[in-house]
């Protein structure tokens, strides 16, 4: 399960891995829609860890819009 979404200039890419206790990690690839400024994408895995996948790519979501909101 995915959920792709436009965020302030940047591709959102949520996901989420099964891991080996039947638990998801959170994980996350952003992409810029400017190439020109800088790195055009930045991964993040294992941001926390959940027991429902939804619950994984939620909180990936929301943890890239803090990180994008932070940056300016």
């Amino acid at each position: 399960m995915t959920s792709n979404q436009h965020y302030r200039g940047y591709a959102v890419h949520p996901f989420a891995h099964r891991l080996g206790d039947n638990g998801f990690s959170a994980n996350l690839l952003l992409e810029r829609a400017d190439t020109n400024c800088g790195d055009p994408a930045y991964q993040f895995y294992s941001l926390d860890y959940f027991s429902k996948e939804a619950d994984a790519i939620a909180y990936s979501q929301r943890w890239a819009e803090d990180w994008i909101d932070a940056r300016g």
